[in-house]
């Protein structure tokens, strides 16, 4: 089954960039184009897309202010944050808006390809320098002490970029027993995506970084 994404990016140039790229692959199919943050919102009422490509400096609604509203109104769909600089600013909002990923739109096409196949399964995947900018900024107790013990074995598999079919498969468990598993962690810690419980395993050092594609 192919990857369906949206692109959305306020520059034509980049939009037609990355659809040639991306259409090149089989596995990869491209459902729609928006030209900033309120119209990617709307297309998603007609379309459906595994994957959001999201500029994150856009007008009518930034790519910041859409990527909440997808992530609430449309949890299947996962949205990577793309930007031309690597900022502090810019990283941190993107993940506690609740994209999976970060990436530069100057970034290799096998980082692209593997970026958005990853965020397809479920799966965190951070660059080294993205996560060291991140890890302080993730705001959760210090302890895991409100998870229980099987919640923090799906916690430390999550952080080493396993999806959930990944998890279940380690753990013998159905795969929606562990999506509530994810659910009620991002809950207990009060985080709004597995990238930032990713963060947060780093941080209190059940694992030693994201992985990186």
């Amino acid at each position: 089954m192919s990857i369906r994404i949206l692109i959305a990016d306020d520059h034509e140039v980049v939009r037609q960039g990355l659809k040639m790229f991306l259409g090149m692959d089989d596995t990869f199919e491209i459902v729609g184009e928006a030209r900033d943050g309120q119209e990617a919102v709307d297309l998603l009422t007609s379309v459906q897309a595994d994957v959001v490509l999201m500029d994150l400096l856009m007008p009518v609604l930034s790519g910041i202010d859409a990527i909440p509203i997808i992530r609430q109104k449309y949890p299947e769909t996962e949205v990577i944050a793309l930007t031309s600089v690597l900022d502090n600013g810019s990283v941190v909002k993107a993940v506690r808006a609740g994209a999976i990923g970060y990436l530069l739109k100057d970034s290799n096409s096998h980082d692209l390809i593997q970026s958005i196949k990853a965020a397809a399964a479920g799966q965190v995947q951070l660059s080294p320098k993205a996560a060291a900018l991140l890890v302080q900024e993730v705001q959760a107790p210090e302890s895991p002490e409100a998870l229980s013990s099987r919640e923090v074995d799906v916690l430390q598999l999550l952080a080493e970029g396993k999806s959930n079919r990944e998890i279940a498969e380690a753990l013998t468990l159905g795969e929606k027993t562990i999506k509530t598993h994810v659910s009620n962690i991002l809950s207990k810690l009060q985080l709004n995506s597995r990238t930032q419980a990713a963060l947060y395993a780093v941080r209190i050092g059940l694992v030693a970084e994201p992985r990186s594609s």
